[in-house]
């Protein structure tokens, strides 16, 4: 698994000791930091569940997080049991912060959307379908907020099967502003038809700063409406759209009206098709419906290639400990994407899982000691044939960019990578 030492400078660059022990509230000569560096791995691996009964101990993957053994599934257990889920928000909003230091996201437009996981839980609980032809079944709710833009998550949050997401989104978007600070004020966020409500909206919309623009469902009644409205409501902008912005009020709502963007699109009025749009504050309806809200789409694309990383599956219902590994897994996330943009864009476009099995364990190589310096040597690495310069000499690369080139959970030894 020399591959998965690659991590290792994206580890320094992110500070992840830092949030570690940040986390584990013990100190960096302790252990409990070095078993959440499992985890992590763990999580970059797209394995749940290695231990050392199991083929790790026969790979070394325990040198890579300072330790002497594999942590065992009690240790595990423990660690992320004695973390409650204030912590672990802790935790997020600090990689939250760090990662828009470094320009990973700007918050300008950010995506929202629920993430439910097939649970094995025994727990009774609420029975959710994952599509309207599925069967219903056990699962765990997460809540994602991405930042549209780039692709890369912001914060995210678990809740109970019987959570809502109404009740979901305030402490979600809460993390979000605390993340961005003042560049959240006037940020955008885009929504499915989920957050159609009006629980949600008027909280947007008197407890936030940002703008929320969520479809409208397609009810009778707002159906009927967006078809009442005459052609001298419309502006056209090209051939085949049409837009018309009014006030609209939710019945239960309290803080409305809120602009309800109608968009018709097609010539012959006889086939003309309507799609309705709900904006809790007064913006250009031409730009947030054909530029930002596609972008939407980035959050299922970030599902689909990241899910593996540890919310693919739930094996409890325990939400600290769910909690805990979901937000190491975030680590892992921002490390490797650190790590892909080093990399060929045939690599970067890579999934989860494909990358872990081609780059962090399909490479050949050897870890040797030389004097101050841990060395990885690479042997014929071709996904790596184009990138050398980004490896090599790193404690001089390291020192350039003001980074400590020395690892603390590899007690202060510098990294170095040969290819051959």
């Amino acid at each position: 698994m020399v591959g998965l030492w690659l991590l290792a400078p994206e580890h320094l660059r992110l500070g992840t000791w830092d949030l570690l022990c940040g986390w584990t509230g013990a100190s960096p000569s302790s252990p409990e930091p070095r078993v959440a560096m499992q985890i992590v791995h763990e999580a970059a691996l797209c394995i749940t569940g290695l231990r050392d009964r199991r083929c790790l101990t026969q790979n070394d993957f325990e040198l890579l997080n300072g330790l002497g053994f594999v942590a065992s599934d009690r240790t595990v257990h423990d660690l992320l049991n004695s973390r409650d889920i204030a912590q672990s928000q802790a935790a997020q909003v600090a990689l939250g912060r760090i990662r828009r230091s470094l320009g990973h996201f700007d918050g300008s437009l950010l995506a929202i959307d629920p993430h439910r996981l097939t649970s094995y839980s025994k727990r009774r609980m609420r029975l959710r379908k994952a599509s309207a032809k599925a069967g219903a079944g056990k699962a765990l709710q997460t809540f994602f907020c991405l930042d549209a833009m780039t692709a890369e998550p912001v914060c995210m949050t678990i809740g109970t099967a019987g959570r809502t997401v109404a009740q979901a989104t305030p402490e979600l978007l809460e993390m979000a502003e605390t993340i961005l600070g003042a560049s959240a004020s006037g940020s955008l966020v885009v929504a499915d038809s989920e957050h159609f409500t009006a629980e949600l909206l008027d909280h947007v919309r008197t407890g936030g700063v940002f703008d929320l623009l969520t479809p409208m469902p397609h009810q009778g009644g707002i159906v009927r409406q967006a078809k009442s409205l005459g052609e001298e409501s419309f502006h056209r902008y090209w051939a085949g759209l049409a837009m018309a912005k009014v006030p609209y009020s939710l019945v239960h709502g309290q803080a409305g009206p809120y602009q309800m963007i109608v968009q018709r699109s097609g010539e012959d009025p006889r086939c003309f098709a309507y799609n309705s749009f709900l904006c809790t504050s007064d913006r250009a309806e031409v730009d947030m419906l054909t530029r930002d809200y596609p972008r939407r789409w980035h959050i299922e694309e970030f599902f689909n290639i990241h899910q593996g990383l540890g919310w693919q599956r739930a094996g409890t219902q325990n939400l600290h400990i769910r909690y805990g590994q979901m937000t190491m897994a975030l680590i892992a996330q921002a490390a490797l994407s650190q790590l892909r943009k080093k990399l060929e864009p045939r690599e970067r476009s890579w999934d989860a899982k494909q990358f872990a099995s081609k780059v962090l364990r399909g490479l050949d190589g050897d870890v040797r000691l030389e004097g101050d310096r841990v060395v990885v040597t690479y042997y014929n690495a071709a996904c790596l044939e184009n990138c050398h310069d980004q490896f090599e000499h790193l404690p001089e690369r390291l020192r350039r960019d003001g980074v400590d080139p020395r690892v603390p959970w590899l007690y202060n030894y510098c990294l170095d990578f040969r290819f051959r």
